[in-house]
């Protein structure tokens, strides 16, 4: 069942929804012979429900729009992330102020999906970390460094106490830092690291190349020591994620990186929804850390739609709305159960947004930073412990000007960015 949100000023909506019921499955009705109706219609869309929402004089609502839900049958698509998305979204993501704000689906099509294979709970047990949230730092300037000048700086990040490291986006494939190389060099500084600090570490290494070799480079960076993969999901396609997440060689866990998502979320005209297209698409899809821009950084989403894409990585059991077999537009309820998606909001993240962060996600998220930890005044390593230092004291009940008088590390990072609560 998808949900949709029209926008338009004089159309009839009920025939409009109507036209995307049947245009959209089997192309015609009212023209078809009464013989050919009863055997085309188990593949027919129907509408389940249509709301006409008015702009009226002091209204918040300016424009006029219909909120639309559409259910189209199982037997019409292969149970694929293509099939689903080009069924109920294809050509009519063409069609005028149209966007696609939810998808609910049924038990049998749910079933082909079994989520992330390690989850939010997976990465903690690897990581040994079960009692604060998750600290990530990335790469920062990476692109034309040699492997000693990568090896630095992941060891300086190691240090500072972070649980994972990711490459850059778009660090890729390249002669000076090739994977499995820059994996070997990557994971001995890990090791060396953690013989100071006692701390395990996760390293996502960016897994890139031509579509049909990604599953030899992931071997390739698995073989090296790699123990998690980065991935620019949205380049790729969804259903290249589900397929990596699935197979039996990909034994690490996968971060999903949000690459291209403003091209697709922020319009209320157009595109797909923030929750449905970082949130339960990504889940299904596999992923087992999804990291999406912050509501406080340079990067911004509005809140609620953060929130929207938190519930619907981690929610215990996705409510689904599904069909029964009946001839008769019904819904039941299905619990469908999946492993939970890390949270990552990211982008602009600094110290002094951690007991913000904390308050809107809870323990169960993975502060995520770049320029927070390698811009610090007194050094990557710094940059990482007051990340550190900030989330040990928001846990502990302490303001952070507090717990700064007694860590030059904190303060530094209140003088340089201040504090937003």
């Amino acid at each position: 069942m998808a949900t949709y949100r029209l926008y338009d000023e004089k159309a009839d909506f009920t025939k409009k929804a109507q036209g995307i019921a049947v245009g959209l499955t089997v192309g015609s009705w009212t023209e078809l012979p009464e013989a050919n109706k009863k055997s085309m219609e188990p593949h027919l869309g129907r509408v389940v429900n249509l709301v006409v929402h008015e702009p009226e004089p002091g209204s918040p609502i300016t424009e006029r729009y219909a909120d639309i839900q559409i259910a189209y049958p199982d037997v019409n698509f292969s149970r694929d992330l293509p099939a689903l998305l080009v069924t109920t979204f294809g050509k009519l993501s063409m069609d005028g102020k149209i966007k696609l704000m939810d998808l609910h689906f049924s038990e049998e099509f749910a079933s082909g999906f079994p989520g992330p294979k390690f989850g939010l709970k997976g990465v903690r047990e690897q990581l040994g970390v079960w009692d604060r949230p998750l600290l990530m730092s990335i790469f920062k300037s990476v692109i034309g460094h040699d492997l000693d000048g990568l090896r630095e700086q992941f060891y300086r990040q190691a240090l500072g106490g972070v649980d994972l490291i990711k490459d850059d986006e778009i660090l890729f494939e390249n002669p000076l830092t090739p994977i499995e190389k820059r994996v070997r060099v990557c994971m001995e500084a890990a090791r060396q690291a953690q013989e100071k600090t006692g701390q395990k570490l996760l390293y996502a290494v960016n897994l890139t190349g031509p579509t049909f070799g990604l599953l030899d480079q992931a071997r390739k960076a698995i073989e090296a020591g790699a123990n998690a993969l980065l991935f620019n999901v949205l380049a790729y396609g969804v259903d290249v994620l589900a397929e990596l997440s699935r197979h039996p060689d990909i034994s690490v866990p996968i971060a999903a990186h949000p690459a291209l998502a403003g091209a697709l979320y922020p319009s209320p005209y157009h595109g797909i929804s923030a929750p449905l297209l970082l949130g339960k698409l990504l889940r299904m899809a596999g992923a087992d850390l999804v990291l999406f821009p912050s509501p406080y950084g340079s990067v911004v989403m509005p809140r609620e739609e953060n929130l929207a894409i938190q519930h619907a990585l981690v929610t215990e059991a996705f409510e689904q709305d599904y069909l029964t077999s009946s001839s008769e537009t019904n819904s039941k309820t299905s619990a469908w159960s999946l492993k939970q998606s890390a949270p990552v909001p990211s982008a602009g993240i600094h110290p002094g947004l951690v007991p913000l962060i904390l308050k809107d996600f809870g323990s169960e998220v993975v502060v995520n930073a770049g320029g927070g930890i390698h811009g610090h005044p007194m050094g990557t390593e710094a940059g990482g412990a007051a990340f550190r230092q900030a989330i040990k004291a928001t846990q502990e009940g302490v303001s952070l000007r507090e717990y700064a008088l007694t860590h030059p590390e904190l303060q530094t990072a209140i003088d340089t960015w201040g504090i937003k609560e």
